[in-house]
């Protein structure tokens, strides 16, 4: 038992390159555990206006949290560069167990909000290893031909885990008030994938996936160049080799695209709920149409760039559509009359505009890397994780700033809104009143000064007898005292933050938008043909070079065969 243990449980490596099927169970596995981690990573985007409630937190202190977990996996992925030296599987399924299990048992028994912080920055952590793991072992089961494919089934894994977390929001919130209730069944699917990942997951070994391999008929190749490699020259001063403008660039790049991604996670629930008053479950119905976008978008579109030979115009064109339609969705922020169905549109184009983009863009990061130096992949992705997590941090610094009217709106609306609901009309005659009679009504109810004023105030504006402006006067009384408090003390912050909200979050749509439009240029700093007539010429060659070495292999004798090269 031992044995097995420490062969199946530790040792994951691989010294075969595999066969199809096996490759494509391995990718598979891969793929499941990125979309269970993120699925965990995303559930507080889905219930953050109950989380705000329930610990009562400002969105500046929710937001904080943000930006704690994102320091924590912008660490971890600089650690997770290491895989390049300790290989990856492992790292994916340890984090799957020790995020699974925090997600299960530890966020939903916090008892107060910096403990809650603390739990969710442990995910984060996690998350920023498994966000340079995952890619890293999708590249090395997937050959160049097939990268855009298997980059776009990858892209799932953050992608389906956002789906997953509306789709069983928008169907169970409904009915499961308790916010806790999620992240236990985002927990306990992540302890299923723990145990599939445990016995079934593997990696290549470091002398196989130090090489450069474009297409399956290289296997033999790639086998045999193994022998010849010194694992640990190729992967000597792995920082120094990968922290270049080719690779910092482009991963800055990608980055300020992805910023209408990170705001769709953390606040799409709240911008719906509060700026449209959609109810949470609404909100996330709307996130389910703009994931499902781009799950479609991501897979496709990757297939396709591996059909045509070229990446470069798929993210080009991508990029351009998610400009125009960002600025589309901006635009609705002060409109409220927008209707569910003309968002569900407007964002469905947008998702699969950002899909059209970034699965090319995820095969041409990764084989930019590989142009560099095929051994330290991880150490290229870490880079971008890192140069990820620091601007999601730095977004969400500013957020507050651009945003300030949400935690009013948010932590109090609820509250005035079920008032509202309850005495329709007391409401609206105190809203007739100005705040120094209110003020002056809610020290003494029989000032008759107070009165006198109150009453034309009321007979002005609702444009009623006094006689009648008395007697709605005298009806106010039949809102309980303590709801009245609240009106008085909340009533005009909360209203004055609806006003604001709409302009400040359109403001916010247009940084994501500028963000969209700096990425732009950073493709041109990709590995890669931007004319399918290119590419198949550089196939052409490249064939040429792998037959000649094919047909020397089969002339060689099998004690000579000792290839050095690692490209």
């Amino acid at each position: 038992m031992s044995a097995w243990s420490n062969r199946h449980l530790w040792d994951r490596t691989l010294h075969h390159y595999p066969e199809r099927g096996p490759r494509s169970a391995y990718l598979a596995v891969a793929v499941l555990a990125s979309i269970v981690l993120y699925d965990q990573q995303y559930v507080a985007g889905a219930v953050g206006p109950s989380l705000l409630a329930h610990f009562h937190i400002s969105f500046r202190f929710y937001l904080t949290v943000v930006v704690v977990a994102s320091a924590a996996g912008a660490v971890a992925s600089l650690v997770a560069g290491l895989a390049d030296r300790w290989g990856r599987a492992n790292l994916v399924v340890w984090g799957l167990l020790a995020a699974s299990l925090v997600t299960t048992f530890g966020i939903p028994a916090a008892p107060d909000a910096m403990a809650y912080a603390a739990l969710v920055a442990v995910v984060g952590f996690v998350e920023g290893m498994v966000l340079v793991a995952t890619p890293a072992l999708v590249r090395d089961f997937s050959p160049q031909m097939g990268r855009g494919t298997a980059m776009g089934m990858w892209t799932l894994g953050p992608v389906m885990g956002s789906l997953v977390v509306s789709e069983v929001a928008s169907n169970t919130l409904d009915h499961l008030h308790a916010w806790q209730d999620q992240y236990q069944i985002a927990g306990i699917t992540g302890i299923v994938m723990f145990l599939v990942a445990l016995v079934s997951l593997r990696e290549l070994s470091p002398q196989l996936r130090d090489q450069r391999m474009v297409s399956m008929r290289e296997r033999a190749l790639v086998e045999a160049r193994a022998r010849g490699i010194d694992v640990h020259a190729a992967v000597r001063r792995q920082w120094r080799q990968m922290a270049t403008g080719s690779v910092i660039v482009p991963a800055v790049g990608i980055s300020l695209f992805l910023l209408i991604y990170y705001a769709a996670v953390g606040f799409f629930v709240i911008y719906f709920t509060s700026v449209f008053g959609f109810s949470q479950a609404q909100a996330n119905g709307l996130g389910n149409w703009f994931w499902a976008a781009d799950a479609v978008t991501v897979v496709i579109v990757g297939v396709l760039s591996d059909h045509v030979g070229v990446r470069k115009p798929f993210i080009a064109v991508g990029g351009l559509a998610a400009v125009a339609m960002t600025i589309v969705f901006a635009s609705r922020a002060t409109e409220p009359a927008t209707s569910y169905t003309s968002f569900v549109v407007i964002i469905s184009l947008l998702s699969a505009s950002r899909g059209f983009a970034y699965s090319p863009w995820m095969a041409a990061f990764t084989e930019t890397v590989e142009r560099r130096n095929p051994a330290l992949v991880a150490t290229g992705l870490a880079i971008w994780g890192w140069v990820l997590r620091v601007v999601v941090a730095v977004a969400f610094l500013v957020i507050p700033e651009v945003v300030s009217s949400v935690t009013p709106v948010v932590n109090d609306g609820p509250r005035l809104h079920a008032i509202t609901a309850r005495y329709p009309a007391q409401v609206a005659t105190l809203q007739a009143i100005d705040p120094v009679t209110r003020a002056a009504l809610a020290a003494n109810a029989g000032d008759r000064t107070a009165i006198v004023a109150a009453v034309g105030q009321i007979a002005g504006h609702e444009h009623v007898p006094p006689a009648r402006a008395l007697t709605r006067l005298v009806a106010v009384r039949q809102v309980p005292a303590a709801d009245r408090a609240f009106l008085a003390a909340h009533g005009p912050t909360v209203l004055a933050a609806r006003r604001q909200a709409p302009g400040q979050w359109r403001t916010w749509w247009w940084v994501c938008a500028g963000g969209e439009v700096v990425f732009l240029p950073t493709v041109l700093m990709l590995a890669g043909r931007w004319r399918r007539s290119s590419a198949l010429q550089d196939a052409a060659a490249h064939r040429r070079r792998v037959n000649a070495e094919l047909a020397a292999l089969h002339e060689t004798p099998p004690a000579s065969r000792a290839p050095a090269t690692t490209a």
